[in-house]
């Protein structure tokens, strides 16, 4: 008998989760699924663009079977974009990495870590309740990002 598979340690979860080609309905579609763990390799690699091997330690797995992933999110998402079908991210063999999330309703601050095997759909504020809450990265804050043209706020 096969060893089930180790899950993977995955840092992010999508917001928007289907994606279609625009113009065509969508119960006309044929749709390619993309697993968390298969975005997670695209987001590492070619987003962040780091190294495979660095890739490979932050999902926890060993770097033939991160080639292995990527290779295969990779032809989905070229299936999807050449032939005209819809793209949906979900399910896979994962484990939500510890981080720091806001929840989008009160926009309170909270810390969660999560034990194997519970469900990361249920993610709620803890103050609130509300539903999917956003992973914020650790440091400064945005910087730069929201200034508008040559740094400064507002209109420019």
């Amino acid at each position: 008998m096969a060893r089930p598979p180790k899950e993977r340690r995955v840092e992010y979860l999508p917001v928007v989760t289907a994606f279609k080609p625009a113009g065509l309905p969508k119960a006309a579609l044929e749709e390619v699924v993309l697993t968390v763990e298969e975005l997670e390799a695209v987001r590492l690699k070619d987003l962040e663009g780091l190294e495979q091997e660095e890739c490979a330690a932050r999902m926890e797995i060993s770097r033939p079977t991160f080639q292995r992933i990527l290779g295969t999110a990779r032809a989905k998402i070229a299936d999807a974009l050449i032939n005209g079908k819809g793209l949906r991210i979900e399910g896979g063999n994962y484990q939500l990495a510890a981080g720091r999330f806001q929840c989008r309703s009160c926009l309170s601050y909270f810390d969660l870590s999560f034990p194997p095997g519970r469900p990361v759909a249920k993610l709620v504020c803890p103050r609130c309740e509300y539903p999917h809450p956003r992973r914020v990265e650790d440091g400064p804050g945005h910087g730069r990002r929201f200034r508008g043209r040559h740094g400064r706020r507002g209109p420019g």
